[in-house]
């Protein structure tokens, strides 16, 4: 399901789940478009069937059980897990024009997260050192609820989040989850919460203007 977005990019969302391997080729062929000036700016929401992803910076000793699809992709980070009931958001912005700083987009994207996941009453975080978005889990540990991960060819964005709405947190034991093994996993359900897809892309989108006047902007300093 594809629909325009009334904000500067193309929005598309699918609510039936993408083989992950295939949005690694429409995101690359965006990518290329969006870079010739070919095609417009895009975020697309979406989930993936199963599948262990290995960062540019994966270990393979952190890869416990291959139990789903591995697939090597170009983003940074390590080991993660995309399946049913993750809503993964894939942010293909072009830099060059909006201030070509790598770092303040990946604070941007993380504020972006964190914003949204406090419309629902979860306060969440960034961590010093630890990639990905934190919040406080049901036995009072901090756990990770969301995962970053991000390529930059020619300027333009690849990749983006993906956050635990209700999947399966077993599937996490099958991988150190990007590295970091005395952390744990939640969720929005885990911590009681139900949460459509349909309805975490409408808060998510009610924060688009916002994301977008953060990048290049000071608040990524913050």
């Amino acid at each position: 399901m594809t629909s325009a977005s009334p904000s500067a990019f193309e929005l598309r969302r699918n609510y039936g789940p993408v083989p992950y391997r295939q949005a690694l080729v429409e995101q690359e062929a965006r990518n290329a478009a969006i870079a010739a000036g070919e095609a417009r700016e895009l975020v697309w929401l979406l989930e993936h069937p199963p599948v262990y992803t290995a960062g540019t910076s994966a270990d393979a000793a952190e890869l416990i059980d291959p139990r789903f699809e591995v697939v090597e992709t170009g983003r940074g980070g390590r080991y993660t897990y995309h399946g049913p009931g993750q809503r993964v958001g894939y942010v293909l912005l072009d830099l060059a024009k909006r201030g070509k700083d790598v770092r303040c987009f990946v604070h941007s994207l993380e504020g972006w997260v964190i914003a949204t996941l406090a419309d629902f009453g979860v306060e969440a975080w960034r961590a010093e050192g630890r990639i990905g978005i934190w919040t406080r889990d049901i036995d009072g540990s901090e756990a990770k609820i969301g995962a970053i991960g991000v390529r930059i060819r020619r300027w333009v964005t690849m990749h983006g989040f993906a956050v635990n709405l209700a999947p399966d947190l077993s599937h996490f034991g099958g991988i150190v989850p990007c590295g970091i093994a005395e952390y744990g996993v939640t969720s929005l359900e885990r911590l009681g919460i139900a949460v459509a897809p349909e309805e975490w892309d409408g808060a998510l989108l009610a924060h688009a203007d916002g994301f977008l006047a953060a990048l290049g902007s000071s608040q990524c300093a913050a």
